[in-house]
């Protein structure tokens, strides 16, 4: 065998090893509402949701830098910040891998952090491969978000930050979406609370997510990227501060954020607040929700 056909093969060699490492699944189990699958590489573990369409990455560890905010969705979650820097009391509906309440937690040790979470074999696949734990000060609840939602209005409950990501590539819990669910949310919203939703930017369902979002808050932020699917809408129960303010709270979270490769002042130029969606569509309400037909259109 001569040089090349050598070098040839130890290359096709490594990326058999690097395929078949990449494939390894480390956990999998069928739970009440997805198969969940943990597959890890030679440096990224990664929590999937094995749907019909394909396997969808929920939540991805850097095995060389844990701290590391690994998808860009995620990352743009934290440009709710820019609107509340120093929230006190904060709501993640979604608990996917933990990412998110696990860096706020780390952010803000004082906060008072709910984790809601209707699966609770995410729960567990969450403190057992990515690190995620709870405290007095950071809890998780096992239970549908409508209703601890409601629960918590009807208790008169604020939050300072309410985060909604509980959505995954292929499905979305369609009385999620809804505008009594959002006017629901939206009095959880303390006098200076921001709601931070991570949703999609593209298909038929962009147009009637945005006029029921503007049913209910008058302006918010658009924010979308560049290479992205997703889009986060930022609202709040008060004017929006103005891009200046931003600015300058972005230069303050620079430095704690970019422990977690997020780079919050490359977000400033893309949290818009034009309506660039169709407004003659129908709202979607808890009569009209089809959500995940819009979502494949």
């Amino acid at each position: 065998m001569n040089k090349k056909v050598t070098i040839i093969v130890a290359t096709l060699c490594g990326l058999i090893i690097f395929s078949t490492t990449w494939a390894a699944v480390i956990h999998e189990e069928k739970s009440l509402y997805r198969n969940i699958e943990v597959k890890e590489s030679v440096n990224r573990r990664c929590l999937v949701f094995a749907i019909k369409k394909g396997d969808r990455n929920q939540t991805c560890m850097d095995l060389t830098d844990p701290q590391k905010v690994v998808f860009p969705y995620a990352r743009m979650t934290f440009a709710g910040l820019l609107l509340n820097p120093q929230p006190s009391s904060i709501l993640v509906i979604g608990l996917g891998g933990g990412t998110i309440p696990t860096v706020l937690a780390t952010l803000y040790p004082d906060s008072q952090i709910d984790v809601v979470e209707i699966d609770l074999a995410v729960v567990d696949v969450a403190r057992k491969y990515f690190a995620y734990s709870e405290s007095e000060r950071s809890r998780v609840y096992v239970q549908d978000a409508r209703v601890f939602i409601k629960r918590a209005g009807l208790r008169g409950v604020t939050y300072d930050l309410v985060i909604l990501d509980a959505f995954t590539g292929d499905y979305i819990p369609e009385h999620l979406m809804t505008a009594e669910f959002i006017e629901e949310t939206a009095r959880l919203l303390s006098p200076n609370g921001v709601l931070v939703a991570n949703t999609f930017s593209t298909s038929a369902l962009y147009d009637h997510e945005s006029v029921t979002y503007n049913k209910v808050f008058p302006e918010f932020i658009n924010f979308k990227m560049p290479n992205t699917g997703n889009r986060v809408i930022i609202a709040t129960i008060k004017p929006l501060p103005s891009h200046r303010t931003m600015q300058e709270r972005a230069m303050k979270l620079t430095d704690i954020l970019t422990t977690y490769s997020i780079d919050i002042r490359s977000f400033l130029p893309y949290l818009k607040r034009t309506k660039d969606w169709r407004q003659d569509v129908r709202p979607l309400t808890d009569q009209y929700s089809p959500a995940n037909l819009l979502r494949n259109n």
